[in-house]
């Protein structure tokens, strides 16, 4: 059996499955559409399906669903993801929530959604229950403890991640994100904050970086899931 596809501009990885036990995800910003397309058509054609397309235009998806005509193409515009041939889990497991601290996160919310769905895990979002108005968080406190991974996203000065972090026992994962006003230094002080956190159990992945994020959540959450 192949372990890789070279097709001049890419090397494609088909043993990623088999070492990771998670496929080969394509990272659209700075590829070109025909690219894209290509390296796509190479998967399909090989049986493959779930092909995850991160930071993807629609422009792109665009061009991408007149050259792989019979092939579905999912679009998230929110998060700028995509999925070809998305087939979701009929029981997908355990409890990954997400939760956003204000609407303007919501395109990582969204990537970090679409992932962790993908990977056959049970998704829900709570949206919009930043520090400002802390009320809004707790009255969701009992979605929060049912979680078996929570994801918090955050902007400005990424003050969330540490509330959440002191109100749960599960792994928490903190994504900053770049909204915030200048001084936030595109999202560099929520960084700094959510890596200063005093609350036990919160880890930290790169800005805007929702599908990191939910990659890590779903290792997290499928081996937990796996001791039950």
């Amino acid at each position: 059996m192949e372990k890789n596809i070279d097709i001049e501009y890419a090397n494609i990885d088909l043993d990623r499955t088999e070492r990771t036990g998670m496929q080969e995800v394509i990272y659209c910003a700075g590829k070109t559409a025909e690219q894209i397309a290509g390296i796509v058509g190479a998967m399909v054609e090989r049986g493959l399906y779930n092909i995850l397309l991160t930071r993807i235009s629609e422009e792109k998806v665009d061009f991408l669903k007149k050259s792989i005509g019979g092939h579905d193409v999912f679009y998230d515009a929110d998060g700028k993801i995509g999925v070809v041939d998305r087939k979701l889990s009929d029981a997908p497991i355990g409890n990954i929530t997400i939760v956003s601290a204000g609407t303007s996160d919501l395109g990582v919310v969204r990537e970090a959604a679409v992932t962790a769905e993908v990977l056959g895990n049970r998704v829900n979002v709570i949206n919009d229950v930043g520090v400002a108005g802390i009320h809004r968080l707790l009255a969701k406190e009992d979605m929060l403890k049912e979680a078996r991974v929570l994801i918090v996203v955050a902007g400005m000065e990424g003050a969330l991640a540490s509330v959440v972090g002191g109100l749960v026992g599960c792994p928490v994962i903190a994504v900053p994100t770049s909204v915030g006003y200048g001084a936030s230094f595109g999202g560099i002080s929520a960084l700094l904050s959510m890596l200063n956190s005093c609350a036990a159990g919160v880890s930290v992945v790169n800005i805007d970086n929702g599908f990191g994020a939910a990659v890590s959540a779903s290792r997290i959450n499928q081996m937990e899931t796996a001791q039950d």
